[in-house]
């Protein structure tokens, strides 16, 4: 059995349709009690209660870069093999991402305030996923421009490996400069770095919940775009008889 096999629309529709109820499953048990779980957590001896926003920033932010990352491999698939359930799937991603992105900046904002004294600095990795939500609204735009859906698709992947420089910035821009005011990564391999597990454990139970909800979001929607393009191809085929 080969992966390709499920660029069939016919193969995805019922493969995605049989785990979908898994997923959403998955999805609403790991993330309501791992926010819960968190925000049950003690409050932090430097940053008090404020710490606790770290639940929903870091998840967030994480699946921000990440499904841009997905849209990246999966518009790369629809450039050189041509299978049109990737090139929907990205489409279906990016108001996802869009979304992830817009919440890593408020929760990360309201999180700032009080350890750094202001909303927003352009900081190189806060300016770099600024960028990112631009990029993420110029996708969705130019899909809505182009009317012929194998052009929007060309097009908008070309944009998609030209917004991928500012994900991998926002992901590593630390590294790449030392100013700025946001901290280093929250988790790390490096013991001495790692976050109490008191933090740690019910964070990872998040972020496991954000990534099955973006799945259980994405599978919907792409199976929505099938349907779609389905639809207008029985349209089209009406007006020509």
């Amino acid at each position: 059995m080969s992966i390709w096999e499920y660029a069939n629309p016919v193969k995805f529709m019922r493969t995605s349709g049989a785990i979908l109820p898994w997923v959403v499953a998955g999805a609403a048990v790991c993330t309501v009690t791992g926010l819960t779980w968190g925000f049950l957590t003690p409050e932090d001896y430097r940053q008090g209660s404020t710490v606790k926003i770290v639940f929903l920033h870091v998840p967030a932010a994480m699946m921000a870069i990440n499904i841009w990352v997905m849209m990246l491999v999966a518009s790369l698939i629809w450039l050189i093999r041509r299978h049109h359930v990737s090139a929907l799937a990205a489409k279906a991603a990016a108001p996802i991402g869009a979304v992830m992105t817009v919440i890593g900046l408020i929760t990360g904002a309201v999180w700032g305030q009080p350890m750094w004294g202001t909303w927003w600095e352009w900081d190189p990795r806060l300016t770099s996923f600024l960028i990112l939500l631009l990029f993420y609204i110029g996708y969705m735009a130019l899909w809505s421009a182009v009317e012929d859906p194998d052009s929007a698709a060309d097009l908008t992947g070309v944009l998609c490996l030209v917004g991928s420089v500012f994900a991998l910035l926002s992901r590593y821009a630390v590294f790449f400069w030392n100013q700025g005011l946001h901290q280093g990564a929250s988790l790390s391999v490096q013991s001495g770095e790692r976050m109490s597990a008191v933090y740690r454990y019910p964070l990872y139970l998040t972020m496991l919940g954000f990534g099955l909800l973006f799945l259980s979001l994405l599978l919907i929607r792409t199976r929505t775009e099938i349907r779609k393009r389905r639809l207008a191809a029985l349209q089209a085929r009406e007006m020509r008889t």
